[in-house]
């Protein structure tokens, strides 16, 4: 007895041979789906980082969550929902005012706890990932049906095709460290602050009952008059706390790689070349504000392995057409969202000026970024909200 969606032994065509290069949220989950879809496909999936390390503390998701797991993979679905933490409203602070927007909700549950539950997964059906496996060597990626690029922003097997894929790569002028924290936040909340150096912002949120993400951004000229390019990651997390001393109530920022980064704007003009394709990060990246990259990785993943299903077989034909088929029924929804996540990037680079507005007009200001959310939709999930701003006069 498969589980829904598993295929039967008596399939016809050759065994697939698959490579996934990455161990991340998508690479393991698509390693799942392909050995559920035919026992006989042989997966490899090789990481380059030791089992049990990751980048970052939580993961975001819109309140939905997994739901789009639901129907074809019940089991995954049931095994990750339970672990997520969920709140039905966001904040904003501003001025040392806290505005309550409600009725947007999210679900977020650790990096770590996500990758543990998906190897559990993977194990159910007798794959085991190779951790602490750089791949160095072009000559290691042929003698594979398929080789899926799902090693992230920096992708090394899109790296070495960057011309052909039509890679471009452009990063934010903002900077972000990636903390945690033990303080608990009810909600998601965007705390910014100004002082003598600048202007600051810090994305924080819940992703399991003692522990929160603390991702601290500035402009780049605050990051300079504060002088962060001669702090060590200590002396820069010390900073930071003090900067954000009054949100985190006396708790520390916990550090993890927090080093300051640009967010890289990742596109590509072509999805696959050859029998290589890209998934998650490695083929867009969307900006952290819109919590939608993990969700984007798993839908990746789960059209990708349709379309290998649905064009069955081996041959060269069959993979190209099966990543024709692919792109073909992603990328609209792609698109769309990416051009949403860059209005919302585009919002955050200039949020020293959106500072000058107060509170109520800066958080209507927010909630329209991404340019999803018009008015009229805004006033039906979020009445007390649009009530509270047209109270204050405010025109919505």
């Amino acid at each position: 007895m498969h589980e829904p969606g598993a295929t039967s032994h008596d399939r016809g065509g050759r065994i697939v041979k698959v490579l996934v290069v990455g161990a991340g949220p998508a690479g393991l989950y698509l390693a799942y789906l392909l050995k559920r879809q035919d026992p006989r496909n042989e997966i490899r999936i090789v990481e380059q980082n030791p089992a049990g390390s990751t980048f970052g503390f939580g993961v975001v998701f819109s309140d939905r969550a997994l739901d789009f797991l639901r129907d074809d993979d019940p089991v995954t679905h049931d095994l990750i929902v339970p672990a997520m933490e969920r709140w039905s409203d966001l904040c904003l602070v501003h001025r040392g005012e806290k505005v309550v927007i409600d009725g947007i909700g999210f679900a977020a549950i650790g990096r770590l706890e996500l990758l543990r539950l998906l190897q559990r997964r993977l194990a159910s059906v007798e794959v085991v990932p190779e951790y602490g496996r750089a791949l160095v060597d072009e000559a290691e990626l042929p003698g594979y049906d398929l080789v899926v690029a799902a090693d992230g922003a920096n992708s090394v097997v899109r790296s070495g095709l960057a011309r052909e894929f039509g890679t471009t790569i452009a990063p934010l002028s903002n900077r972000f460290a990636w903390y945690g924290t033990p303080r608990r936040f009810d909600t998601l909340t965007q705390t910014f602050v100004g002082n003598e150096w600048g202007s600051f912002n810090a994305h924080h949120y819940r992703y399991a009952p003692g522990m929160s993400t603390f991702i601290v951004e500035c402009d780049p000229a605050t990051w300079a008059r504060a002088g962060f390019a001669d702090m060590d990651e200590e002396r820069t997390r010390a900073f930071c706390e003090r900067v954000f001393a009054q949100a985190l109530g006396g708790a520390p920022l916990i550090a993890n790689k927090s080093i300051w980064r640009k967010f890289p704007q990742i596109a590509n003009e072509r999805w696959s070349v050859g029998n290589r394709v890209l998934v998650g990060d490695a083929l867009r990246t969307a900006h952290f504000s819109i919590g939608s990259g993990t969700r984007l990785a798993f839908e990746d993943v789960i059209a990708l392995a349709r379309a290998l299903r649905e064009h069955g077989g081996s041959s060269a034909d069959a993979i190209r057409n099966a990543l024709r088929a692919y792109e073909t029924a992603r990328r609209p929804i792609v698109d769309k969202l990416v051009a949403a996540a860059k209005r919302s990037a585009d919002w955050y680079e200039h949020f020293t000026e959106h500072m000058e507005l107060d509170p109520w007009e800066m958080a209507w200001s927010y909630i329209q970024r991404s340019g999803r959310v018009d008015p009229a939709r805004l006033e039906a999930v979020s009445p007390r909200f649009v009530a509270s701003v047209r109270e204050r006069g405010k025109r919505v």
